[in-house]
């Protein structure tokens, strides 16, 4: 089974999802682009560090750090399942380049 087939894409506003994270509605929420000045996020994200949710960039490193996103997620196993797919298509397609 490959990892992929665990998670269903969602798109969804990051005004409600990041903090349904937060609130256990859903499992995760990943985006990528560089977030360091986006409004869009830091309630989102503050809510979910502070209901103890994995918040990390995408490949698991802070998320002020190459490569910028984030992933945010509800717990620790999901957080890696979710890195190990991300880390692996990052390869990937700096690979092909």
């Amino acid at each position: 089974m490959k990892p992929t087939s665990n998670f269903g894409a969602r798109v969804l506003s990051t005004t409600l999802a990041v903090p349904w994270v937060a609130a256990g509605r859903r499992a995760a929420y990943i985006t990528d682009g560089d977030l360091r000045d986006s409004v869009h996020f830091a309630s989102g994200i503050a809510l979910c560090e502070a209901a103890g949710c994995v918040v990390t960039g995408l490949a698991g490193q802070p998320i002020d750090a190459p490569p910028y996103g984030l992933v945010t997620a509800a717990d620790t196993k999901t957080h890696a399942a979710l890195v190990e797919i991300i880390v692996g298509q990052l390869e990937s397609e700096a690979g092909t380049h």
